[in-house]
């Protein structure tokens, strides 16, 4: 028998006798790269049944943007910032700056609507240490995000205002040298 789990959200009808609040979460690492245990983490939440969208900020080259999501199993959306190449500078070109704005735009809407129960966004964190998103804005976006979502921000050189409201860090390092 397999249970199906469901997550309270703003249109739930369950009745539960106290309030579910979501957590933000942060994963870290010196060196940019790829957070495994949070896309698998965020597979295995969406294959229960739970809405989940992954945001990739500065990973780009497939020409996806936020209109083109990939849909991974029955509630997860996966989008990219429609841009033609990774982003590894601040440097960027005036197409590539408005593509990122649509995405922090949608992002910030669709969070809004309380269609997800978690969020990933990854590397928002490098974002905002470009200049490329107001921290000031992702704070305001954390503190009025509807309260049970919860929140997961992956990369490298974390603002320290990000993790004050972080209430889980999780760092990832080499406990050895190859």
């Amino acid at each position: 028998m397999v249970a199906q789990l469901e997550t309270p959200s703003i249109n739930s009808s369950l009745n539960l006798p106290y309030s579910v609040e979501g957590l933000v979460q942060v994963f870290t690492s010196p060196n940019r790269n790829f957070f495994t245990s949070v896309m698998a983490q965020a597979l295995r939440i969406a294959g229960q049944g739970t809405p989940v969208l992954i945001v990739q900020f500065l990973k780009g080259g497939i020409r996806q943007g936020h209109d083109q999501p990939i849909h991974m199993s029955q509630k997860l959306d996966w989008l990219r910032c429609d841009l033609p190449r990774c982003v590894d500078t601040p440097h960027l070109e005036a197409a590539e700056i408005q593509a990122l704005q649509k995405l922090w735009e949608y992002t910030q809407q669709v969070i809004a609507e309380g269609k997800y129960s978690l969020i990933v966004l990854d590397e928002l964190s490098l974002a905002v240490n470009f200049g490329l998103i107001p921290e000031t804005e992702v704070l305001e976006f954390i503190a009025k995000r509807p309260s049970h979502i919860d929140m997961i921000f992956t990369g490298s050189e974390i603002p320290k205002s990000l993790l004050d409201v972080a209430d889980q860090i999780t760092e990832i390092r080499r406990s050895h040298q190859p």
